[in-house]
């Protein structure tokens, strides 16, 4: 992968960034300025409702002292014109006398009374305070706020919480949208590169088929019989990528063994892959597609080998519970950074000069898509190593 690869990759990952936190920074805006409205609204209606109470509470004081002979129509309007706000009228030791816009069933339970004064207690603003006509305290009333006022209070972050969700949707949306995209992407080239490799691959076999009739040397013969099979099952692999993967119980052991056969012929000879559980009597059955997850191994290998660079060794292992299997890869490399344990499967990362960044992105395809498993870095140091682990059900 060349430098200005790198930097144009590396662009589209600010771009990005910068695209989400404006999206963040759009719905904080709109969240705050709903609630700043909001409480104006609130302050306002709540003024609004304390002046009705007080209007109610001096028709109530004018009621109790009020002559035989006036017209109390007035003031039996103002009360009943109060629709919303909970209110209780009290002695001066807290006994109801007569409440409104409270339930009445619940009202009865002499529990729910008491819990309701002290709830009317600790919400009021204040508390008005009627009296006689030689200015005795006689009674009280409580009140909180309507349940108009509540909801409104809750209003803005209910909104708040909306825009949050539609913002979520629209990500996960665009997401999806993208990842199928790339999908098609990734099922095109495999479906391309098995095609373009198909030909080449007839033809070299036919050559091999050619040679065996004129060449003595067998050795050779055999060694380009065994690059054109390597070649045909490449083939195989890129035409399995977006296609539905079949699966088949085969023993674990012995892919691992083939796998490691086969890598340790092609890596420098002061690099050894180590088979930790080869010697075990008891060997696991695993439903896997074998041609993809050999490549799985191959990969993580290939990774491996590239960390430790001179002199240094894998360790592959696994180990079955009553529902998983886990695998794990160990090398003496280098390690990963702990920042990019999750952005090494991203396609296009590399920290190789010549890489496309396709391998660890391609094995996350094949082991959570087609096996429906998991893989993530276990753990890794700077300086000693990492670990990479596959779940597999059983």
């Amino acid at each position: 992968m060349t430098l200005n690869t790198k930097k144009q990759k590396l662009k589209i990952y600010k771009k990005k960034k910068r695209w989400k936190l404006l999206l963040v920074l759009f719905a904080l805006l709109i969240g705050g300025i709903s609630i700043f409205f909001t409480n104006t609204l609130m302050k306002k209606l709540a003024y609004e409702e304390h002046k009705k109470i007080q209007l109610w509470a001096e028709a109530t004081q004018q009621l109790i002292n009020i002559s035989p002979d006036q017209d109390v129509s007035f003031l039996f309007e103002v009360l009943r014109n109060n629709e919303t706000i909970p209110v209780i009228l009290v002695d001066m030791q807290d006994n109801i006398i007569s409440y409104r816009n409270i339930d009445s069933i619940k009202m009865q339970d002499n529990n729910f009374v008491q819990k309701k004064i002290k709830e009317l207690k600790n919400n009021s603003k204040e508390h008005f305070i009627i009296k006689t006509e030689e200015g005795e305290d006689l009674n009280k009333i409580y009140y909180s706020d309507s349940s108009l006022l509540v909801q409104l209070y809750y209003y803005p972050y209910f909104q708040l919480a909306l825009v949050f969700l539609f913002i979520l949707a629209s990500y996960f949306a665009f997401s999806a949208s993208k990842r199928a995209e790339q999908d098609q992407v990734w099922l095109g080239m495999s479906k391309e590169t098995a095609h373009q490799l198909g030909t080449p691959i007839s033809s070299l076999m036919a050559w091999t088929e050619i040679l065996k009739d004129q060449v003595k040397d067998s050795e050779i013969i055999n060694e380009l019989e065994k690059d054109t099979k390597r070649l045909e099952k490449i083939a195989l692999r890129f035409s399995k990528i977006g296609s539905r993967a079949i699966l088949s119980k085969v023993s674990l052991n012995e892919i691992l063994k083939s796998t490691i056969t086969y890598m340790s012929s092609r890596i420098p000879s002061s690099i050894k892959i180590n088979l930790i559980n080869s010697a075990q009597d008891i060997d696991t059955k695993i439903e896997i597609n074998q041609d993809l997850f050999e490549w799985v191994i191959e990969n993580l290998c290939k990774n491996a080998v590239d960390a430790i660079g001179e002199n240094g060794e894998v360790f592959i292992s696994y180990e079955e519970t009553q529902k998983n299997i886990y695998i794990d890869i160990r090398d003496t490399g280098k390690g990963i950074p702990k920042s990019k344990h999750k952005t090494i499967f991203n396609p296009g990362y590399t920290t190789k000069e010549r890489g496309w960044g396709l391998g660890l992105s391609l094995v996350k395809r094949i082991i959570e898509q087609y096996h429906q498993g998991k893989i993530f870095v276990k753990n890794s140091e700077l300086g000693n190593g990492t670990t990479f682990r596959i779940i597999l059900k059983k």
